[in-house]
Order: C-alpha cells, then sequence, then structure tokens
C-alpha cells in the first residue's frame, strides 16, 4: 500500500487527512491483522511525512476507536467491536471490505429498528418542505427504474428525506449507516434477485406519509426492510 503524498495538498489539515484516510482504510480492510502496527517514526519514514502529521493521524484514528496506545507495547490495533461503528469514515472503509452477508445483515438490523419509527414521525411532522424531499426522492426512484438516474442515489435519497422528515436530530445522524447499507443492499439484491428495490413498497410509505398516517408508515417501512432481511437469511442460508 502506498500513500499518494503528491495527491495530496501540502498546506493546511488536508495532508493529515490524507494520512488518515490512507491509515484508516488499511487497518479496517485487514492489512495489520497479522502484523504489528507501525511506529510513528516507521510510519513518517514510510510515507515521507513529518512526525507531526503521523501523530495526528494517529490520534485521530485512536479517537474512532480504531487503535490504542498501551505502556511497553506501543500503539495497537484495536478489536472491530471497539470501532466507533457509527462514524461516517468508519462506514466507509467498511464499504471496502470484502463483501460480508454478515455486516449487510447487521447494518439492515440496525436500519429495521431505525427507519420504521422514522417513517411513523414523518407521516406525523413533516412539513411541506420536507415532503417536498420525500416526493423528489422517489420521483427519482421512478426514473432511476427507467434508467435515467443513479439506482444507488435515487435509493439513499428516498431513504434520508424520510429520516430527515422524522424532525429528530438523532435520525437525521444515521444518514451515513443508511447510505452505507444500502450501498451494500443494493449490491446484494441486484446480485440475488435482479433489481435493487420494489417500487410499489416504497411508495406504500410514501404515500402513508402524504396522508399524515403514522401507522401505516411504520408498517409500510417495516415491511420494506423486513423483506430485505428475509432475502439475506434465505441467501445464507439462515
Amino acid at each position: 500500500m502506498s500513500f499518494d503524498r503528491a495527491a495530496a495538498p501540502i498546506l493546511g489539515r488536508n495532508l493529515t487527512y490524507g494520512m488518515l484516510d490512507t491509515l484508516g482504510r488499511a487497518i479496517v480492510t485487514g492489512t495489520y491483522e497479522e502484523r504489528d502496527f507501525p511506529t510513528e517514526a516507521d510510519l513518517s519514514r514510510d510515507y515521507g511525512v513529518s512526525r507531526s502529521v503521523t501523530r495526528e493521524a494517529v490520534k485521530m484514528l485512536t479517537a474512532k476507536g480504531l487503535l490504542s496506545a498501551r505502556p511497553r507495547q506501543g500503539t495497537v490495533v484495536q478489536p472491530a467491536s471497539a470501532w466507533s461503528l457509527l462514524d461516517a469514515d468508519v462506514l466507509r472503509w467498511l464499504m471496502e471490505r470484502k463483501f460480508s452477508r454478515r455486516l449487510l445483515r447487521e447494518f439492515t438490523e440496525l436500519r429495521h429498528a431505525i427507519e420504521p419509527a422514522a417513517a411513523a414521525l414523518a407521516a406525523e411532522r413533516a412539513d411541506d418542505l420536507r415532503r417536498a424531499g420525500i416526493e423528489r426522492g422517489f420521483r427519482r426512484m421512478v426514473a432511476a427504474e427507467r434508467g435515467d438516474d443513479d439506482v444507488l442515489g435515487a435509493d439513499i435519497a428516498f431513504h434520508v428525506a424520510i429520516l430527515q422528515a422524522a424532525d429528530n436530530p438523532f435520525f437525521a445522524q444515521f444518514e451515513p449507516v443508511v447510505a452505507s447499507a444500502l450501498h451494500s443492499s443494493i449490491r446484494f439484491t441486484n446480485r440475488i434477485k435482479g433489481h435493487s428495490a420494489s417500487l410499489e413498497q416504497h411508495d406504500a410509505v410514501r404515500h402513508a406519509i402524504m396522508a399524515c398516517d403514522p401507522a401505516a408508515a411504520r408498517a409500510a417501512m417495516d415491511k420494506l426492510i423486513a423483506d430485505v432481511l428475509a432475502l439475506i437469511g434465505a441467501a445464507s442460508g439462515a
């Protein structure tokens, strides 16, 4: 693995973030599973950056739960259970690992716990602006079905619009999780079913929200995500 120093701007903190991204991706994708994490001196030498850049990147990775400093052991890679799994960078790096049905199932289980409640709240609270966002997301999905829009981007836009329409900042913070889960889910369902999303099921969610029917919105979203979980379970023999 190499760090393209020339591709990262020298000024400001961009070089540090380039180092962060390089090391974070290496940790999450398993580069250091069977060998020790390098010292700051070794990293500085190998990647051609200053000790201060390396030190700051290591601090940031430590804050994300990927590294820890132990007396007489130096800096070590933490087990995945310690990682900040809702961190946008960690989620992005996880998507670069070899495809895993287990990870997809875990992502989808979290969506199953969050999104039906968000849909119910959206049916209760969404104002005209946020309803319009949901409508735009669904229209994009219709266009994507015709080949006139990006399938992944349209699906994400629809679900994120619902999280935002719940009018609760905690729900909105789950946008990176939903985006990551859909990214994996669409790759998976394309391979198994030949298509990525059911327009009929998404339309049922949209219609219930527009009708201000929280119970119907919750039930429609619950069924949509439960069907994905069932597909994952059937494909993995669970």
